[in-house]
């Protein structure tokens, strides 16, 4: 017969959650609350005088084509980010798994990129194509391709997304990598003895048995290319030429910090936190359905 156990209360529980419950309020729920309130006030610059103006900031966004235009270009840049980011890593993760010499050398240059700060990997980006002294600009300009950025929105938007997906390739890798040495080698084994080749056995045993692993970085990377990619864009186009590679993000900075509009960049953010979050359910709620643990 097996006893029960029961243990008496005790504080250390308490004690150990404390410090990430500290931290979730002070960095979250805090910040969150009071962009929430101040998206309902209408405010100088200096904060001298606060009128209560209920949705009157939301319905000026609703109403704004040029923010109507940001989501757009959101949309288009976060997932191109996170399909860049996700399928490049994933071919380079299947790659490793073959390299028998120079394995871990292959590895390190890989990961480093994750070490590298979103602004300075943005800086580098701008170096190597910058009109004038940029060296793949220049390679661009000998075929015959006339490379200009910074008058360029396309332009901008490209290099913009590639810089985002370069810092980002690291942090998947990781994942995938770890996921794809998880699987037992007798499946794949068996799989070519059966004589399935290498691209038969990647997405008929690699790659459902790495769902749980995609469907995360899924999630993660959505996250970033909304969030995280603000310090790539300001390095880089501040925005531009003409706001084309302004994203949501980069918008609730330039209109709070420059256009000096607390009451409409406090009602950006509150937007920007619902989508994200209404997307993480969506992900959570439908897609993992397809996921096999």
């Amino acid at each position: 017969m097996l006893k029960r156990v029961h243990f008496g209360p005790s504080v250390l529980p308490f004690l150990l959650v404390a410090p990430q419950i500290a931290v979730t309020l002070v960095f979250f729920i805090w910040p969150a609350s009071q962009a929430l309130y101040q998206s309902f006030l209408l405010e100088d610059a200096f904060g001298l005088s606060t009128e209560f103006v209920w949705f009157d900031n939301f319905a000026d966004l609703i109403n704004d084509g040029i923010y109507l235009d940001t989501f757009k270009r959101t949309a288009f840049f976060s997932f191109s980010v996170a399909f860049l980011a996700m399928s490049i890593a994933l071919i380079l993760a299947a790659m490793v798994d073959r390299i028998v010499k120079g394995v871990y050398v292959y590895r390190t240059l890989l990961i480093w990129p994750y070490a590298v700060a979103p602004v300075v990997a943005g800086a580098l980006w701008v170096f190597m194509f910058d009109p004038t002294l940029g060296i793949f600009a220049y390679a661009l300009n000998t075929i015959g391709y006339d490379w200009n950025h910074k008058l360029n929105g396309g332009e901008a938007m490209t290099l913009v997304i590639l810089a985002s997906t370069w810092k980002q390739i690291a942090y998947n890798f990781l994942f995938f990598v770890a996921a794809i040495q998880s699987i037992p080698k007798s499946l794949i084994e068996a799989a070519a003895i059966d004589g399935a080749g290498p691209l038969k056995r990647f997405w008929t045993i690699i790659f459902p048995l790495i769902t749980p692993t995609t469907f995360f970085l899924l999630v993660v990377n959505i996250v970033y290319a909304f969030f995280e990619t603000f310090g790539v864009i300001h390095a880089i186009t501040q925005g531009g030429p003409a706001k084309a590679t302004e994203i949501l993000v980069y918008k609730v900075f330039y209109d709070g910090f420059v256009g000096l509009d607390l009451g409409g960049s406090a009602a950006q953010s509150v937007i920007l936190m619902a989508i994200v979050i209404v997307m993480t359910v969506i992900q959570f709620r439908y897609i993992e359905r397809k996921v096999e643990y």
